[in-house]
């Protein structure tokens, strides 16, 4: 035989469950992901750089082929401050697109510099090609992760989110 009777805790429930509650909305804090994926994005645009670097030594002056390590590097270093502070960048681009952007450019370009060097036969070549894929990969993988993409996304114009530091 089954009672009808439940069984009730002499705990009040917690305010949020409360019929009628006027709390204020909660405090977005920073994901634990969020300032990693920062220093993967800052490794990203030291990467850029050295491979810039790189080309400008094979043949010291201004090209224009120095400027899309430039642009590279800048991109994922915007990213990785967009990232830490929670902002976006547009109204229609979160800070972690942009760092997913700028991680995925260089992937690309370091898997094809690490296939080329493969078909030339440079062993070491290759090792240091897929030795750098360490910054893109880490923060491609932290900078589209749930928390971070609703950390970094924009506030639209019905609600407003607090943050904290």
């Amino acid at each position: 035989m089954t009672s009808s009777v439940q069984r009730r805790s002499p705990r009040a429930a917690p305010a949020e469950s409360r019929r009628g509650s006027t709390r204020a909305p909660a405090v977005l804090s920073r994901p634990l992901q969020a300032p990693f994926a920062a220093v993967f994005g800052l490794l990203v645009a030291v990467e850029d750089g050295y491979l810039g670097w790189l080309l400008w030594d094979a043949d010291p002056g201004w090209g224009w082929y120095l400027l899309a390590p430039l642009v590279l590097a800048a991109g994922a270093l915007t990213g990785a401050v967009l990232v830490l502070g929670g902002r976006a960048l547009t109204p229609w681009t979160s800070g972690s697109t942009v760092l997913v952007v700028f991680s995925v450019l260089p992937l690309l370009g370091l898997l094809g510099l690490a296939v080329f060097f493969a078909l030339l036969d440079g062993g070491t070549a290759v090792l240091w090609a897929l030795l750098l894929l360490v910054g893109p990969v880490g923060a491609l993988c932290l900078a589209s992760q749930r928390p971070v993409r609703i950390w970094t996304r924009p506030a639209s114009t019905g609600r407003r989110r607090r943050r904290s530091g």
